[in-house]
């Protein structure tokens, strides 16, 4: 059964419409990559799935016992967050207020799934310390732990790899990946890393003036994966 079902939405802000009629369903254990073009709506799709935003037309469904509340979220971060003045533990364990609801406090249960997510993500060591002070990959782990706090089925990723060097991103694909296939997380993830996204995605969304639903290896086929990597090789300094 779907965990997620998306027909003929409308997305867009107040009355101006960046996607139109989008149609697509993601299933427990899937990997979705969601590609396109700068300011095509990516974004926007993520936080009208987290309804955050309201979507301008079209319906959203969420199945096989799915709530908005057991999805985790890692979105984008902007500079004012990586100088956020708070210790990691503070950080990751937030990720348990979707659980805690009213309660002015957290449980010991909260209390131990946020160790245990900054055991997984092996920033246990740095539960002292102050975010602000931490390394782009390790701030990432970080926002990761908390995002498992809050993800019981399913795990949303807004470019988290941005900003982030080669060797750390790499090490945030592997941890990724491991989620997925191991943990059986199902994982919908923006990038604009196409070929990370063909390597580790089972399904591939691509928005733009048209968009594409299906696998990677019928994404391989399309003349939306020719068209979007055109431009790169042919571009030469990018």
């Amino acid at each position: 059964m779907a965990q997620l079902i998306c027909r003929s939405l409308s997305l867009g802000y107040d009355s101006h419409e960046i996607v139109n009629d989008l149609s697509f369903s993601v299933g427990a254990g899937d990997y979705l990559c969601v590609v396109g073009e700068n300011g095509s709506g990516k974004t926007t799709l993520m936080k009208t799935i987290l309804g955050l935003r309201q979507p301008l037309g079209g319906e959203i469904l969420l199945g096989d016992g799915l709530t908005r509340s057991q999805i985790g979220y890692l979105p984008q971060q902007t500079e004012v967050q990586r100088d956020f003045p708070a210790s990691v533990r503070e950080i990751v364990l937030s990720g348990c207020q979707s659980r805690s609801g009213l309660r002015p406090f957290y449980s010991a249960a909260e209390k131990r799934l946020a160790e245990a997510n900054m055991k997984k993500m092996d920033i246990d060591a740095l539960s002292r310390r102050c975010y602000r002070e931490l390394s782009g990959g390790q701030q990432q782990r970080v926002l990761l732990a908390r995002a498992l706090c809050a993800a019981e089925s399913m795990l949303l990723l807004d470019e988290p790899i941005s900003g982030l060097d080669p060797k750390a991103a790499a090490e945030m694909y592997r941890i990724i990946e491991q989620l997925n296939a191991e943990d059986g997380l199902t994982v919908i993830m923006i990038s604009h890393d196409i070929e990370a996204a063909l390597k580790y995605a089972t399904r591939i969304l691509h928005i733009g003036k048209t968009t594409f639903f299906g696998t990677k290896e019928e994404y391989l086929r399309s003349e939306h994966c020719r068209g979007f990597l055109a431009p790169e090789e042919g571009e030469g300094n990018g």
